[in-house]
């Protein structure tokens, strides 16, 4: 029993300070402004209604919308491959009327409270500023026409999204960008960027979490 005792007075602090070292990580994880880079995610929104919008009533489902690629949202990423969320920013939350201006950006005022929230507040910017840089973004990027014509469901591999988007942005590389699925469907298409919004190639942790079809689906327009 002497020879034990002291075993486990030893594992004890160990496990304290392995719980004080995670503790701490996470503190650093989540802090505002602690980030390495930026991921513009834009949704395609046929894919969104189909898994999540449709049983919402979500009014960017609506028939005659013909929604295409909407954003998501532009989410600080730690390089390796995690990301900041809910953060405790020094900044008040942007008020209704702030988030109702940003309803043509993410398709509703509470997608941008939403993205605000949970990514936003981990920029280290105030709302405005968060809104501004997310809408500069989307504006840097040319979105392919082809997809303004997608009036039928197609099956394609995801690379020919990346390849459109690649063709329409010169400069852009195919380790910059990523397609996600979600089911057998193409859901969104995301962006990697540094701070100051110039595209950069993704971390190769970032890439694990591309779409690994061969093929899939990408729904029409509505």
């Amino acid at each position: 029993m002497a020879r034990i005792l002291p075993l486990v007075l030893m594992a004890f602090a160990f496990t304290l300070m392995a719980t004080g070292a995670g503790s701490a990580q996470q503190r650093t994880q989540h802090r505002p402004g602690v980030f390495d880079h930026y991921l513009l995610a834009l949704t395609w929104m046929p894919s969104f209604c189909a898994f999540t919008g449709d049983a919402r009533a979500d009014t960017r489902c609506a028939p005659g919308q013909r929604r295409g690629w909407q954003v998501h949202g532009l989410w600080p990423q730690h390089a390796d491959g995690g990301w900041p969320e809910f953060c405790r920013a020094p900044h008040r939350n942007p008020s209704r009327q702030e988030t109702a201006r940003q309803a043509d950006l993410f398709g509703t005022y509470g997608a941008a409270w939403h993205q605000w929230n949970k990514h936003g507040s981990c920029s280290g910017l105030d709302p405005a500023g968060y809104y501004a840089l997310t809408r500069a973004a989307a504006e840097d990027l040319t979105l392919p026409d082809v997809f303004d014509a997608v009036s039928r469901d197609l099956r394609l591999a995801p690379q020919v999204i990346e390849d459109a988007f690649i063709e329409a942005n010169p400069g852009m590389t195919p380790d910059m960008l990523l397609v996600t699925c979600r089911g057998n469907a193409i859901y969104e298409l995301r962006l990697c960027l540094t701070r100051d919004l110039t595209p950069r190639a993704c971390a190769p942790q970032t890439l694990r979490r591309t779409c690994v079809l061969g093929s899939a689906r990408l729904p029409a327009l509505r």
